[in-house]
């Protein structure tokens, strides 16, 4: 079984504005930040739910849950090494340290700690078939799609995952969407080849892990559809 147990986007005089009237604060900018934690939160409750099918996890969890299941540390706190070696890829990557970097590790260890949380809050929830297993799963992708979503139109900073294939594609000189296909397949792989090595069968990654890989892109763009330009409109007004 699995075990569970960007602050600096911006001067931090900005989130205050001045005018005749005195110090008020930016109000947008504060929603950016609930957005980015809502986000967050939801992302990891679809994480929650995925690891609860035992079908398999997204990619970008797959590693965390099959080490959490060799070895003592739980999902969550797997989560926060490594994304945490992530963001340490991006800087050897980009030969230099960002600040946005720096946010993505705070951003982490709030994912990873909620990842533990939603664990324990759904705890009851076992399903008792395949068919059962299918349903939680797809719920999972569904959830994690729409925290992906409301994350990314806080646009204050990215998790890991994804800042390691912005990296990867500015050394490359290649597409975000060219360079994501590889880093999910390599995330896999590698997956794969700790859970046979120290588990012995298939555990963390299996056929809903390419069922997430495939449809959370897709689920995104139907969200995005329904109210991902709303959201944009209305953090963009004046």
């Amino acid at each position: 079984n699995f075990k569970y147990h960007n602050p600096f986007k911006f001067k931090w005089n900005t989130i205050f504005l001045i005018d005749r009237k005195g110090f008020r604060m930016d109000k947008k900018l504060i929603i950016r930040y609930i957005l980015l934690v809502l986000g967050v939160t939801i992302m990891s409750l679809g994480i929650a739910l995925s690891l609860k099918s035992t079908l398999g996890t997204p990619p970008i969890s797959c590693i965390p849950a099959v080490l959490s299941v060799a070895f003592p540390l739980t999902v969550g706190e797997f989560t926060i090494l490594f994304n945490a070696l992530l963001v340490i890829f991006q800087m050897l990557l980009l030969r230099k340290i960002t600040l946005s970097q720096l946010a993505q590790m705070l951003v982490c260890i709030l994912f990873g700690y909620m990842i533990d949380f939603n664990l324990s809050l759904i705890d009851f929830i076992n399903p008792t078939n395949y068919i059962s297993q299918w349903i939680l799963l797809i719920i999972s992708c569904l959830v994690l799609a729409f925290g992906l979503v409301i994350e990314v139109k806080s646009d204050i900073t990215m998790l890991p995952g994804d800042g390691a294939v912005v990296a990867i594609g500015e050394v490359l000189n290649k597409d975000w969407g060219k360079v994501k296909p590889f880093f999910d397949v390599t995330v896999v792989s590698i997956g794969v080849i700790l859970a046979l090595v120290f588990i012995g069968h298939l555990e963390g990654v299996r056929e809903g892990t390419i069922f997430s890989a495939v449809t959370v892109g897709f689920i995104i763009q139907f969200y995005n559809n329904i109210f991902g330009e709303k959201i944009d409109n209305y953090l963009e007004e004046n």
